[in-house]
């Protein structure tokens, strides 16, 4: 009874290192249980090196480490011997230690497994979304695990129920050895149902209370949920502007049946400056520069500036970027963002100058999901196959992403979505349109540890309205470089027009990787690209094509992801230029 009411309030020790001062045996175990009791004994991980008190104390620990890991498995009736050359270790006085212990023998018996006689949770709440545990019943496996399981799925109704104060009242858990049966009782306290009080913010910080207060949208009059308490915190966090955010209950709730919440933060470093950069051996080096200010007027407001400088080497472009965003400026889930851009583009095929300026609203539906929408003004001066020309436009600009990546740097697993949508409307003799991108990326991991990799990505862009003479260059599509077809020239590939080339209204790129690990720092990469470009607004079987394929290597760095070199080599596309290499942070994709 004692030993069940002690893992039920707590977990394993972690797991060490096999040393070959000792061994153990499990006679009936299967192999799962038998690896299990290896991992969590204390003496079997010993090194060589330690001392006899160490010894018979990692010893002594072990008889209720082992009972533990046996329980766990539903074996209640085990039976463990721990010998230190060949004398009890449980006999062995503290104070009367022999002078050196050289073998260490764990022999373990785990018995029958147990099943339940009868497994009863009490009371549950008479209509809730949380499910009892189908293995908590009679004549099923009777595990500790099986336990907690309970334990927390009645805890976690009952806080679903509007019941933050909810807690395991009494446990009454009988094992018959001869029977091989497990009888477990659990009786729960609800408490009564609450709502929310108020949010209480007990920690000095740089940000104004009140806009701490607006950001969290704590859900005050609301009946208690798990999920509604969540939520203050993530909004919190997606600021930036905070290290770490907390949310602790009130120990007693409010006469009025409400109960209070602490929140304690942890401001960032108000500032913070960024470097990156990228090498190919067609595109030139690219080196992007960013500085950010948390919190500028007080209200967690982050302002962010961004450079960008590629070509060097070659055509040199720059960009230059300015972002404002106030959190919960419309409500706790939608910040409004200011931007201004200046950017010079000299590419193959067309030179440009634009200038950017627009307001927008930002929305976080989830950890996963986000909407932008804005309008703004664009203004380019460009020269291209068609000649040189002033473009004005009103834009709106529509952008929704879906993350559901392990990782942003170094994904295994998981899936993303980008859209965009861009409706613009000519001024001064320009034609409207609309233009599409869609960006999709796939992760699979295979084997121990997903040490292989596979990944792949989709590219679709669309132009929709004017023809490829009457709108700016940079609305059109072009492929080949590291961002899509790797193995040729930054945007070489286009439609041709006489004997120049303009870019497309209709593009498709798509990506394939596999990812191999040779060690913990260093990958493998295979690649293959393909990219379609065509005069129309969507591809087609006569659309231009390319491809291109090649090798890669990774090596990863603890905080920032992988060091990325990439070789690609055309496969086709009428090009000439040979062997092309790139070199980055972070994946490809």
């Amino acid at each position: 009874m004692a030993a069940l009411g002690l893992i039920l309030a707590g977990g394993l020790p972690p797991s060490m290192s096999w040393s070959a001062t000792a061994s153990l045996s499990a006679p009936g175990a299967s192999e799962d249980l038998n690896q299990r009791l290896q991992a969590a004994s204390s003496a079997l991980a010993a090194g060589s090196d330690t001392d006899v008190q160490e010894l018979l104390a990692a010893a002594l620990s072990d008889y209720r480490t082992l009972v533990q890991v046996l329980y766990d498995a539903g074996h209640f009736a085990p039976e463990i011997s721990i010998r230190l050359d060949g004398v009890e270790a449980a006999r062995i006085q503290p104070l009367n230690t022999p002078k050196q212990i050289n073998q260490i023998r764990i022999n373990v018996k785990p018995g029958p497994k147990f099943i339940f006689s009868r497994a009863e949770i009490a009371p549950w709440p008479g209509t809730s979304e949380i499910a009892r545990p189908e293995g908590f019943a009679a004549g099923q496996a009777a595990t500790t695990g099986q336990l907690r399981d309970a334990r927390d799925a009645g805890l976690l109704a009952w806080q679903h129920a509007g019941h933050p104060k909810v807690e395991l009242d009494q446990q009454q858990i009988t094992a018959d050895h001869r029977a091989a049966t497990l009888d477990a009782r659990l009786r729960l306290a609800p408490g009564p149902q609450l709502r929310f009080g108020k949010l209480q913010v007990t920690t000095p910080s740089a940000v104004e209370e009140s806009a701490i207060q607006a950001i969290a949208g704590f859900p005050t009059g609301e009946v208690y949920h798990p999920d509604l308490l969540a939520k203050p915190a993530s909004r919190l966090r997606r600021t930036g502007t905070f290290s770490a955010i907390t949310l602790r209950e009130a120990d007693a709730p409010n006469p009025d049946g409400t109960l209070d919440f602490v929140a304690t933060v942890e401001d960032m470093p108000p500032r913070r400056l960024t470097f990156g950069a990228e090498l190919s051996s067609t595109d030139g080096l690219e080196v992007t520069t960013s500085w950010m200010h948390r919190n500028l007027f007080g209200r967690a407001e982050k302002l962010r500036f961004e450079t960008r400088l590629s070509g060097i080497g070659t055509d040199i472009d720059g960009r230059i970027a300015l972002r404002l965003d106030q959190p919960a400026a419309l409500g706790a889930d939608d910040n409004l963002f200011y931007m201004l851009e200046a950017e010079r583009l000299d590419e193959e095929h067309y030179t440009a100058t634009q200038m950017l300026g627009g307001i927008g609203v930002r929305r976080v539906y989830s950890d996963y999901l986000f909407a932008e929408a804005g309008l703004g003004f664009n203004s380019i001066l460009a020269t291209d196959v068609f000649g040189k020309r002033r473009f004005k436009y009103v834009t709106g600009f529509l952008r929704a992403e879906y993350d559901r990546r392990n990782s942003s740097v170094d994904a295994s697993d998981g899936y993303f979505l980008n859209a965009r949508v861009r409706p613009f409307f000519g001024l001064d003799g320009s034609d409207s349109g609309v233009q599409v991108k869609l960006d999709g990326r796939i992760y699979h991991g295979l084997g121990a540890n997903d040490r292989i990799v596979l990944a792949g990505r989709a590219q679709l862009g669309s132009l929709i309205g004017p023809s490829l003479g009457n709108v700016s260059p940079t609305l059109l599509f072009f492929s080949g470089g590291a961002g899509s077809v790797r193995g040729h020239e930054y945007q070489s590939l286009g439609v041709p027009v006489g004997t120049a080339t303009a870019g497309g209204r209709g593009y498709l790129a798509l990506s394939g990787e596999v990812r191999g690990k040779v060690s913990e720092k260093i990958s493998l990469v295979g690649f293959y690209d393909v990219g379609f470009v065509d005069s129309d607004s969507f591809v087609s079987g006569s659309s231009q094509r390319h491809s291109g394929a090649g090798i890669g290597l990774r090596y990863d760095v603890a905080g920032i992801g992988p060091l990325r070199v990439d070789f690609a080599y055309p496969v086709d596309g009428g090009t000439e230029d040979g062997l092309q290499f790139y070199i980055g942070i972070g994946q490809a994709f």
